[in-house]
């Protein structure tokens, strides 16, 4: 079985979960990606995050959230990603940048415009009382 390794920044306020939609996409995704050869998890986040939401993450304030899996989005069948999420301040404005064509704020009533691994990470936050 394949598996994706995805890295995901988790940030949540007033109930609600940062997401974005890539350009040409329907879905919404938790911000975030692949790692790049040789990166840690942190390098991947800092580096992933900057080149999306053009903000930079504050690397000694990142805390791991969980590790989630599920099938992947628009992969054949048994394709799992395994999302590794982290949560981190930050300073900067957030803007969409490079793929990002929209950021928008969801809750746990937004589950039909999410991918399936994002909806364990829902689950999980909303157990949590972080997501409304």
């Amino acid at each position: 079985m394949n598996e994706v390794d995805k890295i995901a920044f988790i940030e949540t306020q007033n109930g609600q979960i940062l997401s974005t939609r890539s350009k040409g996409k329907t879905k919404y995704y938790i911000p975030g990606g692949k790692r790049e050869l040789g990166e840690t998890d942190e390098q991947t986040l800092v580096r992933e995050i900057a080149e999306e939401l053009d903000v930079k993450i504050k690397p000694d304030s990142i805390e791991y959230v969980g590790t989630f899996k599920a099938q992947s989005d628009g992969a054949k069948k048994g394709v799992l990603v395994k999302m590794t999420c982290y949560k981190a301040k930050f300073e900067g404005d957030l803007k969409p940048q490079s793929e990002i064509e929209e950021i928008k704020w969801l809750n746990y009533k937004d589950l039909d415009i999410i991918s399936e691994v994002d909806k364990k990470i829902f689950r999980f936050l909303k157990e949590k009382g972080d997501l409304e």
